[in-house]
């Protein structure tokens, strides 16, 4: 990936441009010491003057508020913040009008910068204050007050943050409460730019110490680069925020969000006062001293699946070769690559009006879809289906070019969208919520009705759907705020939460990927690559959740890794240094979990028994149990030496009644609600009390008994003969009401033994 550069020179001077700004994506705003607001078109490279500055006005700041109302192809810029050193502000309406002047501070403004809803703006200035005001220009607070200038800021994503610089130091204020500020020193010189990026919620900041670092909101440094050859004098993040870029003297570099860095450009251009990027991610316009302006657009992305590999070698063109028959084919586009997406050997392609879907085994007739709104932020991709993410919608597509699904959901705000907080498979639809980072949504693709939402305990950063087998098989990964890593089941039908089941794989969990062909899950966990072979185990048998994980040192990936995909048994690892490491897994449990997927457990046994690895027979119990193969199970559990639950499995196997059997396999794995509740629906009152007793849940067995009115004295006798094995009186005032009762235990026995004969002679 690199930047393949333009140059658009004024023709009359040759004063320093100090900002920048973009207006449509083929329209930029500059400013600069001639005092001058113009208006480029980078097709014809000619500029329009908009608007003049007052003598000694001159500029040093420039944002456009840009209101998204539907798309590339509706979007305008509403208003133009500009700041200047004779310590004014100036709105300028989009044909250039001056809407708005205001004395702010006392020398220069520094820093202007709208809100993301455009509710707002902040400015600071040399006299260290940093002030909000409204969008008409009304001042509503002096928020700020240092001793240094002010010379960078920006606003949280949800805009009730600010974070700005003070000399060597970064500090994030709350704008509501009396919160105490975040602050930690950042650099060993003078900050002179931060960013703030509102998809993946971290900063990049730039210095006079020639190094530029990424951290994430608690102050947390996540990368620092080396030192440069100059001090870092502009930045800005990718809309997206899987990008940024970095801009110093006769130096403008492209970095992953990571930090490492893509390319690095050696234009001549002196110092790169200012960095700003289009809207669709693809562009970015950089104001220079020697009063150039710089448009750079991204080319040579590369993109990988199995044999495949794509190649953006132009603004309109893409490579894809496949390296196993050394084939190569060149598609041509009438507009720009905005982005591309390999999966299940189909290619989506979206430009800033259409959507082009290519199967990798025929290139010449794509299907072609008109965009609802003409800006494609994030494509993601299932064996069925895909979905386009819009600023303003979602929608799910077959690859036939059908829509198959428009899902809608409460605090819908689809332009805060990334990467992390949304998930799909063929099924199913997850996004974390866009204002309760708590609440996860869970829709159902083609359904009406949805499951109410889950809601965790603690934010929730990143979530994964697993994307094989069917729905009643999917699962949901998800990390917290905590770095615990937790995996839900997703309700199998509209409008039920009650069958979901939650439970912990892991803690210190940086990263995650589910296999695409058949249920596995990866993660970096502390220092160590784990994998979790059937993670769904823990539904079944939690005590098999260790057994079926394989543990790998990843002192060799260094630090912060992270795995960018997870095909058959190789697990692709990016190093914060960039590069990319490739570990295996077992080749077997592929073959495996297909064997257990079609219920063919006569070649899985063989399958174990050729390999004799412990962690696949681990495996194959818990696919057994789940598939309600008791056999299969017994032999599986003999072969790890669980003998208790051998013993257990053959005592199964003697029940007639298959509800009983079904609450006793439940049991198996320590599942006492759900043996419970499977007995409680089948009417089998008794047994469900009898097992809450054998259980020594003694509270509920007597609720149970009470409710149905039946065996209250059993409940008793059995709580007074385990009370006086202990030595123990009974203290429980839910029992001690019960004093008065007679209980004669051979009435009892008798009582017990009857309903243990009406079990059996029902078989269903």
């Amino acid at each position: 990936m690199r930047f393949k550069i333009s140059v658009f020179k004024q023709s009359d001077t040759n004063e320093p441009l100090c900002a920048v700004g973009w207006n449509l994506s083929e329209e930029v705003f500059s400013c600069g010491d001639d005092r001058v607001l113009l208006k480029w078109n980078l097709f014809t490279k000619d500029s329009i003057k908009l608007y003049d500055f007052p003598e000694n006005a001159y500029p040093i700041d420039l944002h456009c508020f840009v209101r998204n109302q539907g798309g590339l192809k509706r979007q305008k810029v509403e208003q133009i913040l500009l700041t200047s050193a004779d310590g004014k502000f100036h709105i300028i309406g989009k044909n250039g009008r001056t809407e708005k002047t205001a004395d702010a501070h006392r020398g220069a403004v520094l820093v202007g910068k709208w809100s993301s809803d455009g509710s707002s703006l902040l400015t600071g200035g040399e006299d260290g204050q940093i002030k909000i005001w409204s969008k008409s220009g009304m001042l509503r607070s002096t928020v700020v007050q240092e001793s240094t200038p002010i010379y960078s800021a920006a606003w949280s994503p949800d805009s009730n943050q600010i974070l700005y610089t003070s000399n060597k130091m970064l500090i994030i204020k709350t704008l509501s409460g009396n919160v105490k500020s975040n602050r930690w020193k950042a650099h060993e010189g003078l900050i002179l730019k931060v960013s703030w990026n509102s998809n993946n919620n971290l900063i990049v900041s730039g210095s006079e110490d020639c190094r530029y670092k990424v951290w994430d909101t608690y102050g947390r440094q996540l990368y620092s680069s080396v030192v440069h050859d100059y001090p870092i004098t502009s930045l800005d993040w990718a809309p997206s925020g899987d990008l940024f870029a970095i801009g110093s003297f006769n130096t403008l570099r492209l970095c992953d969000r990571a930090g490492w860095s893509h390319c690095l450009e050696m234009p001549n251009s002196d110092s790169i006062y200012s960095i700003s990027w289009s809207s669709d991610g693809t562009q970015v316009a950089c104001a220079c001293a020697n009063g150039n302006l710089l448009v750079a657009h991204i080319i040579e992305r590369r993109y990988e699946w199995l044999n495949y590999e794509l190649l953006v070698t132009s603004r309109k063109c893409l490579q894809v070769k496949d390296i196993s028959g050394e084939v190569m084919e060149k598609l041509d586009f009438p507009e720009r690559i905005i982005h591309v997406v390999i999966r299940y050997k189909r290619i989506v392609v979206a430009t800033p009006t259409q959507c082009h879907i290519f199967n990798v085994n025929n290139f010449n007739t794509p299907h072609i879809m008109e965009l609802k709104e003409g800006c494609v932020m994030i494509i993601l991709m299932a064996e069925k289906v895909f979905a386009l993410v819009e600023p303003s919608s979602v929608n799910i597509y077959s690859y036939d070019g059908r829509n198959a699904s428009t899902p809608k959901w409460p605090n819908m705000l689809c332009d805060l969208i990334s990467d992390d907080m949304i998930s799909l498979s063929n099924d199913t639809l997850a996004i974390r919520d866009q204002i309760d980072d708590k609440v996860i949504h869970l829709l159902e693709i083609g359904s009406s009705v949805n499951p109410p939402p889950f809601t965790h305990k603690i934010g929730v950063t990143d979530l994964a759907l697993n994307q094989a087998g069917s729905i009643q098989n999917r699962q949901l990964a998800f990390i917290d705020k905590n770095r615990d890593l937790y995996i839900l089941s997703v309700p199998t039908k509209a409008g039920i939460s009650s069958s979901r089941k939650i439970d912990k794989l892991g803690i210190m969990v940086q990263s995650i990927f589910w296999n695409h062909d058949y249920n596995t899950l990866a993660g970096i966990q502390e220092t160590t690559l784990t994998v979790w072979y059937y993670p769904g185990i823990v539904f079944v048998d939690p005590r098999l959740l260790r057994r079926s994980t394989l543990v790998k040192d990843t002192s060799e990936f260094g630090r912060n890794p992270s795995i960018v995909n997870f095909i058959r048994n190789h697990v692709n690892i990016r190093r914060s240094d960039g590069s990319l490491i490739n570990s295996c897994t077992s080749p077997f449990m592929s073959i495996l979990h297909s064997y257990g997927t079609t219920n063919n457990w006569k070649n899985a046994l063989k399958l174990c028994r050729s390999v004799k690895d412990e962690i696949l027979w681990t495996c194959l119990a818990g696919l057994a149990i789940f598939g309600k193969e008791l056999d299969t199970a017994e032999e599986a559990y003999a072969a790890i030496d669980l003998l208790d639950k051998v013993s257990f499995i053959q005592y199964i196997k003697t029940i007639k009644n298959k509800s009983i059997q079904a609450a006793e396999l439940a049991l198996l794995g320590g599942n006492t609600e759900d043996a419970e509740s499977i007995l409680l629906q089948n009417g089998l009152i008794f047994r469900a009390v009898y097992l809450n007793i054998c259980t020594h849940r003694w509270l509920r067995a007597l609720e149970l008994a009470m409710k149905h009115k039946t065996h209250v004295d059993t409940v008793l006798l059995h709580r007074q003969k385990y009370l006086r094995s202990f030595d123990k009186v009974e203290k429980n005032s839910k029992f001690l009401q019960f004093t008065e009762m007679e209980l004669d235990e051979n009435t009892i026995e008798q009582k017990v033994k009857l309903e243990f004969q009406k079990e059996n002679t029902v078989t269903r």
